[in-house]
């Protein structure tokens, strides 16, 4: 089933107009700033929100107009929203059970799910008994249990704690290969790399750019999306101990859904790259240290962003260092140098393989 959609929606002094289509497992990641439009897209395609104009199809068939319940949709919210006088299992037996499916049924599916988001311990337990964290996956283990027709996911991992995290968003993976179009809202470039196929970015109500994830924000076209990336992307495979890139291999730290062999991508802050002059001294790893150009120097806050053109994975990079270190270094367009940063500073994520 494709998603298809054009909405238009007027709130005050906000507007809202903008269209998109997500094919069968597909992933759209909507990105911006608060304020942009995302969570209202994501409410006008559940029903909860009103617009003032819209064409919603879902494999032919219109959605807008009709109630939320009855347009078979997913939504997972930043918060958990679980009844809170039913128990963990209870709460993801309600899906299935709501689409029709018999208790004993419901029941096996929501243990299934429960199991799948590594909370089968937490089956018995009412909300007031789990952790911010706990009740997401909670949350998310219902919304997949509906086997929904279209999954709106909205800031799936805000609740979740530094080491749940990668676990879900390994489960979220390898569900949406194979499950239904899925809309996904955040604020996070890592979570659009590790989920969609596609992003589009909002700014003000409308679509500023659009395209293949890594595509958008490993060279954004608009410096909308530059700032909202605000991250060194290197693209490549991974590998045991980094990534594989064309300009040679890239040391880092993998995260638990990393495949060896599977598309990736290293992510490092441009604060974490080191800046020497091609003939001076250089400190750091040989194994992430590559030769480039200053292409340009950007006024950045306190800092001075370095950008640099090169071969390899010097192509684009971004590094940040003090007005002090860049006059030291008699840095201007054109002055060769030598990039570094160190493995501990880079994470290799995996990345959409639809």
């Amino acid at each position: 089933m494709t998603l298809s959609a054009e909405i238009a929606l007027r709130r005050g002094g906000f507007t809202l107009d903008v269209g998109f289509e997500v094919p069968d497992g597909g992933v759209l990641a909507l990105l911006g700033p608060n304020g942009s439009g995302k969570s209202s897209v994501l409410g006008c395609l559940a029903g909860l929100l009103r617009p003032d104009r819209a064409r919603i199809t879902l494999g032919g068939r219109g959605l807008a107009g009709l109630p939320p319940h009855a347009r078979g949709i997913g939504l997972l919210s930043q918060d958990a929203l679980l009844f809170p006088h039913l128990s963990a299992l209870d709460n993801v037996a309600f899906a299935p059970r709501s689409t029709g499916a018999g208790r004993a049924e419901a029941k096996r599916r929501a243990r299934e799910w429960l199991t799948e988001v590594d909370a089968l311990e937490l089956a018995d337990r009412r909300p007031a008994q789990l952790s911010g964290g706990q009740a997401q996956r909670v949350a998310i283990a219902r919304a997949l249990a509906a086997e929904p027709g279209l999954l709106l996911l909205d800031e799936p991992f805000a609740a979740l704690d530094v080491d749940a995290a990668p676990a879900i968003r390994g489960l979220l993976r390898r569900v949406l290969r194979s499950g239904p179009p899925t809309v996904l809202v955040t604020h996070d470039p890592l979570d659009a790399l590790a989920l969609a196929d596609h992003v589009a970015v909002l700014d003000g109500g409308r679509i500023v750019e659009r395209g293949e994830t890594r595509k958008v924000l490993s060279a954004p076209r608009t410096a909308f999306t530059a700032r909202i990336a605000g991250l060194n992307l290197v693209p490549g495979f991974a590998v045991e101990g980094g990534l594989r890139t064309s300009g040679g291999q890239l040391a880092g730290i993998p995260a638990e859904d990393v495949v060896e062999g599977e598309a990736a991508v290293a992510v490092f802050a441009p604060s974490a790259v080191a800046v020497y002059l091609r003939d001076g001294e250089h400190r750091g790893s040989p194994r992430n240290t590559v030769e480039g150009i200053v292409d340009a120097l950007e006024p950045h806050g306190p800092v001075i962003r370095v950008r640099a053109r090169g071969d390899g994975w010097a192509a684009g990079l971004a590094a940040d260092l003090t007005p002090a270190a860049v006059a030291e270094l008699a840095l201007e367009p054109g002055t060769p140098v030598n990039l570094s940063v160190k493995a501990a500073s880079v994470a290799v994520h995996a990345v959409s393989d639809h």
